[in-house]
Order: C-alpha cells, then structure tokens, then sequence
C-alpha cells in the first residue's frame, strides 16, 4: 500500500482495516459540519478532474492511482479507499464492464475504454467522495450514450433533493431517465449518508422505490447510479472487490455528494 506522510490526519481504519460501527439514525448536519464536508467535497472533486485528464489511451490505472494518491496527501487529505476493509489501493477505477470498486493494476487504457474514477477522501476529521465517468479515445456511440445517460440521471436526480420531498424520488427519476434511453440501472450499490463517518444512513436507492426518510435541511448523502448497458445483473471477482457485469457489458457512473438546504440542493462536490 502507499504511503502517508505523517502529518496526514488519519482514519480510525487505517491500520486494521476496520469501520466503526454505522451510526443507526439519519443526523442532521450542523452549519459548521457542512462547511467541513463542503471543504473536503471541493478537494475531492478537484482530484477527481485533474485525475480524469491524465485517462488517456496508454496510461495504466495503477499510473492514475499513484498521481491521484499523490495529490490526495499533497491536500493535506488520506485517501478514504487505503485500506478501507482491506483495499489495497487509494482511488476506484472501473473499466468498461467493471461496475464498481475496480483495483487498479498494471493495465494500461486503449482506444474506445469507458472508465470509471471514484475518489474519496478523509480530510480534517470528515470524508469527500464523488465518481466520473469518460471515454478514454473516440469510443463508440453506446459508451458516449451511457456517460451521459449517468450524468444526466445523477444531476436531474439532485433537483428533487429539497426540503419535504421523500428520498425515493431520487430513485424514481434515475429509474424514469434509465428506461427512457434503454439502459439498466444496478441495484446492487446504494448511495448513503456521509460525514465524519464514510457510509451511513440514509441509504439512496437508485431504482424505482418507496422508501426513504422525507428530506430535511442538514441531510448530507451521496447519490451514485451505475447505468448499464445490458441486463442488470452482475457478480464479484476473487478479489472480493471487483464488480463486473454478469453479461460483460459497459456501464457508467457519475456520483456527487449533496446537502439538502432550505433552498434546495447543494452539490458539495463539485467536478466535470
């Protein structure tokens, strides 16, 4: 695993790999916890789009890892994934049928790939996490329409985020824009509430649902649909992290982490 320089403030985690238990209720950020989170979620996004210009034909993912590990700790942050029940790199990279938590390695990216970047961080006793999308080339009509199928979802998704609105809109937009452009949404990975704390409650469904707590000001989550290109049916690799499309098809992924205000949404990590 890389290293941390030791002026680095680091996660309970960090050493044995191991979360602290999930807080059980939903808690309402307070002015000074949002001003945290929005802090760390500008880092967050900033890394992220520096690392999405460096995914270029020819550049392995484990390349991306280590520039994208170096500007983390650099920001004085810890990059949140670092042994993160165990995983052993410092950002996600997720290629074409690889849904999510992808590891990075040696392969290097061709003409056509569609990669996904998810960047976390813990940064001043709070976590940052957000996700892109591009295609790495030219790439084909399919892959241009499932980026922006997930980047159009996940933004419309973020309007509905306002005070007295029930969390399964999130969900029941994500699904409405899916269906329209033919494509499939996983159910497998949920957003989730986020703070000093990497997961927690309130989980974010991206499919059609009835669930949720209804929206109040002070809620902070994360909203991360992964659109697929075939059937939505997937499985994990040996690894234990890998997820991959059951019918090896693409998929896309955009993810912001948003608070809810009394004037509606506010994307606290904003990126390309």
């Amino acid at each position: 695993m890389r290293s941390v320089p030791s002026s680095v403030v680091l996660p309970s985690y960090h050493k044995n790999g191991i979360p602290p238990p999930r807080i059980p209720v939903v808690d309402i950020k307070s002015k000074d916890e949002i001003a945290m989170l929005r802090e760390a979620g500008h880092i967050t996004g900033g890394v992220l789009d520096k690392v999405m210009d460096m995914a270029q034909v020819g550049i392995t993912t484990d390349e991306l890892d280590k520039y994208g590990h170096d500007l983390i700790v650099q920001r004085g942050a810890y990059p949140a994934p670092l042994n993160y029940r165990g995983f052993p790199k410092s950002i996600c990279t997720s290629v074409n049928n690889v849904l999510c938590h992808g590891i990075p390695n040696s392969r290097q990216l061709l003409d056509g790939d569609i990669i996904s970047i998810d960047v976390s961080i813990f940064y001043k006793g709070v976590f940052g996490d957000c996700c892109s999308t591009k295609v790495v080339g030219e790439g084909d009509n399919v892959v241009h329409k499932l980026t922006a199928v997930a980047r159009d979802s996940t933004l419309a998704a973020i309007e509905h985020c306002r005070p007295g609105v029930r969390l399964c809109a999130v969900g029941n937009s994500i699904s409405d824009h899916a269906a329209e452009a033919g494509c499939s949404i996983c159910k497998e990975f949920i957003g989730h509430g986020i703070g000093s704390y990497f997961h927690g409650l309130p989980e974010v469904y991206h499919y059609s649902n009835n669930h949720g707590p209804t929206l109040r000001p002070g809620m902070v989550f994360t909203i991360e649909p992964i659109i697929m290109e075939g059937q939505d049916t997937m499985g994990i690799l040996a690894d234990g992290w890998t997820a991959v499309s059951a019918d090896t098809k693409r998929s896309a992924q955009f993810e912001h982490t948003i608070v809810v205000t009394n004037d509606g949404p506010e994307i606290l990590s904003p990126h390309r």
